[in-house]
């Protein structure tokens, strides 16, 4: 059994957008277990936005990670040897023991996962909770109707890719905004998306949303925030709801934006805009899996991961997050 440990730990509080020398690669020796504990090994690990929250001193909804520490994020592996009473070798499991290669738990938050029932990979993205956050983001926030139009910023991602296709089953027009004509061609063409438009080409954005969203916008899946949502308000309907997934484009400012102050809009429009932490559903996870599970079946529901091989290369993979540089769920495989 190995002894030696790899991991990636913060090295510095980023100043806006996070670099390489803000994380250090280190290695600790592997514990030993005792009785109740179990050794996995990690096979694929997640970077998602949110991340660059939990390494602000800023305060949020979770402590943030302290200099030192090994970074914070979701994770899937095999058991490797255990000296717990419900898990064994070979046993897929699901959990948060962050960017290491191996980790010793004692079973508190972690999941069994069956192997048989899908790729390893999805329980990171779309049976995990980038899925669970589209699934009841849009459906319990947002509350589709038939024939609403949906719009999704940031639709090319983990979480606005399955937005869009939700929304499709639910009988609604969709429309997404992404970073490249190649993430364009691949809502419209392969996701099904009504009608899409690269963000970083478009100079006038309330024109734009007025071609792409003739009647206005029902539902609007924001994961990006910045002017785009600024230019949302003006083209929503009576009775809109606006659902505060992420607001991306402000994860790394040094100081608070100043923008137009457009709540007014709310008002006249008798609208909703709730933010929401996916973990408020978390009793209903099994809910929204099954049935993300049976729409991938019958090929009602598609997704894509962008995999990138070695530990040591999470970092990168993080921060290319911030470039647009993924398509679907960017994952990092740790081992085969």
């Amino acid at each position: 059994m190995t002894t030696v440990n790899r991991q990636i730990v913060l090295a510095a509080r980023p100043v806006g957008l996070p670099k390489p020398s803000d994380f250090r690669l280190v290695e600790t020796p592997v514990p030993g277990l005792t009785e109740g504990q179990f050794l996995v090994k990690t096979n694929f690990l997640s970077v998602d936005p949110y991340m660059r929250g939990r390494i602000s001193e800023a305060k949020s909804y979770a402590e943030p990670v302290q200099i030192g520490q090994v970074m914070v994020g979701g994770t899937v592996g095999t058991v490797v040897e255990s000296r717990h009473p419900g898990y064994q070798a070979g046993n897929t499991v699901v959990g948060y023991w962050g960017w290491q290669e191996y980790a010793v738990v004692d079973g508190q938050g972690i999941e069994r996962f069956d192997t048989s029932l899908a790729r390893m990979s999805t329980t990171l993205g779309v049976l995990g909770m980038p899925g669970m956050t589209a699934y009841f983001g849009l459906l319990e926030i947002g509350k589709p109707k038939p024939g609403d139009t949906v719009f999704v910023s940031g639709a090319a991602g983990a979480v606005g890719s399955l937005v869009g296709q939700i929304a499709k089953i639910k009988g609604c027009r969709v429309v997404g905004s992404a970073g490249s004509q190649q993430k364009v061609d691949y809502l419209t063409g392969e996701l099904g998306f009504d009608a899409a438009f690269n963000y970083k080409e478009v100079k006038d954005y309330d024109a734009k949303l007025q071609e792409v969203c003739p009647g206005g916008i029902d539902v609007y899946f924001d994961n990006v925030g910045g002017p785009l949502t600024d230019a949302v308000f003006t083209q929503i309907n009576v009775g809109a709801r606006i659902v505060v997934c992420g607001q991306i484009d402000q994860y790394n400012a040094t100081r608070p934006p100043r923008g137009p102050r457009l709540f007014w809009h709310l008002i006249v429009k008798q609208a909703r805009a709730e933010g929401f932490l996916v973990f408020q559903f978390a009793g209903r996870f099994r809910e929204g899996q099954q049935q993300m599970a049976e729409w991938i079946k019958e090929d009602r529901v598609k997704y894509q991961e962008t995999i990138v091989d070695g530990l040591e290369y999470a970092p990168a993979a993080f921060i290319g997050l911030f470039h647009g540089e993924n398509m679907g769920k960017q994952l990092v495989r740790v081992s085969g």
